[in-house]
């Protein structure tokens, strides 16, 4: 998972997690239940069209509102490779690392992209978008590992010899 090449998907600033998840969804039986209606206030028709492997890139304090754990859960089983933003809502921020879905914060590239264009990612290094490159923080190697477990709880399996 070192590095990755992407379609994006654009969207705006205040992504909450009823924007992610509406709460009436909530109820179905499982995040694949659920999934199909991710991002459905805003737009209808965007969870059936994102492949996987694709990027979200966003604005500012993406993951904003409630503590729901079904928002990152959810964006991961649409098959997104990781989202892009200005800036996270911190709960999301560590909900999402605790599910296996790498977020990166970047304040330039939302301003740059447009819809559909490929992105090249370099955990930990930089993002690449038609010839130029977008510096990116380092993760600690611990929440590395937990995204490259595939979330927390299969990181500490693995930690501890169960799996």
């Amino acid at each position: 998972m070192d590095k990755f090449t992407g379609k994006i998907w654009v969207l705006g600033d205040d992504i909450d997690t009823d924007i992610i998840i509406p709460t009436e969804y909530l109820a179905l039986k499982t995040v694949q239940d659920m999934a199909p209606y991710a991002f459905s206030p805003l737009r209808p028709e965007l969870a059936a069209k994102i492949k996987e492997g694709d990027i979200i890139v966003a604005g500012k304090n993406f993951g904003c509102g409630s503590s729901r754990e079904q928002a990152p859960e959810i964006i991961k089983a649409l098959g997104i490779k990781c989202v892009i933003a200005k800036s996270f809502a911190r709960i999301f921020f560590r909900n999402s690392i605790n599910n296996g879905l790498l977020l990166i914060e970047n304040s330039d590239l939302r301003d740059n992209v447009s819809e559909g264009d490929e992105i090249t990612v370099t955990i930990n290094e930089a993002i690449e978008h038609k010839g130029r490159k977008y510096p990116i923080a380092s993760l600690p190697q611990n929440l590395v590992d937990i995204i490259n477990a595939g979330g927390l709880v299969k990181a500490m399996r693995k930690l501890n010899g169960m799996g």
